[in-house]
């Protein structure tokens, strides 16, 4: 298993509600809907090739701390993200 590059760059792509990264050509991608001021995150998906380098954890963390600047709320519909945010107690006031 390799560790999380430490360059890694994920790009908000806000026109189709996904924040994504490539890692090794391989994209990386959690989605989302917005509905006024709550985000509805849908899928966080990792290729199983890359999984268990903290990417999908990344992935989350960026579109949290996005959430939290523009002030919106989230609703967890993705499994990853609820057992995130269940494990990340700083997130707990983000969620609708």
């Amino acid at each position: 298993m390799n560790p999380l590059p430490d360059d890694i760059q994920i790009t908000h792509r806000p026109d189709i509600g996904r924040f994504e990264t490539q890692i090794q050509g391989l994209r990386c991608e959690l989605d989302y809907q917005l509905d006024g001021h709550v985000m509805r995150i849908l899928h966080t998906g990792v290729p199983a090739a890359l999984e268990g380098r903290g990417i999908a954890a990344a992935l989350v963390k960026t579109a949290l701390g996005w959430a939290r600047a523009q002030g919106h709320k989230v609703v967890p519909l993705c499994s990853y993200v609820q057992v995130y945010l269940r494990r990340h107690p700083e997130w707990q006031d983000l969620i609708a």
